[in-house]
């Protein structure tokens, strides 16, 4: 008890302290998302990365918390997703290679004696699919180190539930070190998360979550498993039907997120993220009472209903602006400008040769 908190304290200032010094870094390397209103440095991601990574290796140095074999794999896994995201910080990278990574890894930490094998490749699939889920929720300010610190939280106390303590205090850990680092992101945003540390927060927590679901019931699990990522999932879910009935390409970047459609609504941004956050908690809530329980299994129905009614609301939010088409002038000449003038100067060279 008293290391968790102590881990856990450590973790939060040492994010806070090593995200300034990186945003520095980031400034000076020129790591910048340019998509954004205003460049935005995106080594946020690695103070996360490696303060969990690091105080959670002190623990088994220590032996005051033993990682097992286990924890040590999920780190490990955890760590290659994340430089697989920072490479794509530093360079353009095809999403096909940062889903092939993350499937890789996915499959190196699923507890196929729990699963099965069966089972085990749907695991693999959602773990990708959150993982996913959290890189795309890095669209605004504080948005997904919010949601990850309510999620470490949830899946923590499952766990601890569980009796794994080990995978309960890596989860303090890392929700301490989002919040240190929340106080660096929150709007206006000094330092990004980046593709490194949405990926790695993604990629631990969906593991987690799966790691203390093994071994139930497979249907009650998808619930509970849903319903503590309901806010990823559905983000992508709605980008998803969007862009297919836009008939834009799906992996084009556009303001069709979950916060870009409230912000349309008149909310500011931290109002935005203050929402989504009292939003993922209440299904992260439901999941772990389900988990424990302490709540009737419909209640991942309620929440599957709610996410659903919530998308399609959310659809009637129109992101996109008319496309610009060209003007012509009423009346006379019906053609391009560019055309009448080039008939104008041909006309023009004809008079003078004549």
């Amino acid at each position: 008890m008293l290391y968790g908190i102590a881990a856990a304290t450590t973790a939060l200032l040492l994010a806070a302290f090593l995200a300034a010094l990186l945003r520095l870094l980031a400034q000076r390397l020129g790591i910048l998302d340019r998509r954004r209103q205003r460049p935005l440095p995106l080594l946020g991601g690695v103070a996360v990365a490696l303060v969990t990574c690091l105080v959670a290796a002190a623990g088994e140095w220590t032996r005051f918390a033993p990682l097992g074999s286990e924890m040590g794999r999920l780190l490990i896994a955890a760590g290659a997703v994340a430089v697989l995201g920072l490479v794509a910080d530093v360079r353009r990278v095809k999403a096909r290679f940062l889903v092939g990574g993350t499937a890789v890894a996915a499959a190196c930490v699923v507890p196929y004696d729990d699963t099965g094998f069966l089972l085990g490749l749907p695991a693999v699939g959602w773990i990708v699919l959150v993982t996913v889920g959290f890189k795309a929720l890095d669209h605004a300010d504080a948005l997904a180190g919010t949601v990850g610190v309510v999620t470490a939280f949830g899946v923590g106390v499952c766990a601890a539930a569980e009796v794994m303590d080990e995978l309960a205090v890596l989860l303090s850990v890392l929700a301490a070190a989002l919040t240190g680092f929340l106080m660096q992101n929150w709007h206006p945003a000094r330092i990004g998360l980046g593709a490194c540390g949405s990926l790695f927060v993604g990629f631990v927590l969906a593991s987690s979550a799966v790691m203390t679901r093994a071994g139930h019931d497979p249907l009650s699990s998808v619930g509970v498993l849903c319903s503590l990522t309901a806010l990823a999932t559905a983000d992508l879910v709605l980008v998803a039907l969007s862009r297919r009935l836009a008939g834009r390409p799906l992996l084009r970047r556009g303001p069709d997120h979950v916060a870009h459609r409230l912000r349309r609504t008149g909310l500011t941004p931290q109002g935005v993220t203050v929402l989504l956050g009292v939003g993922a908690f209440a299904t992260v809530l439901v999941g772990v009472l389900v988990h424990m329980g302490w709540a009737a299994r419909s209640g991942v129905l309620w929440v599957g209903g709610s996410v659903l009614v919530a998308v399609f609301a959310l659809l009637h939010i129109k992101p996109y602006g008319p496309r610009r088409q060209p003007s012509f002038p009423v009346g006379g000449d019906a053609r391009p400008p560019a055309q009448v003038r080039s008939s104008q100067v041909s006309g023009q060279l004809r008079v003078r040769s004549g």
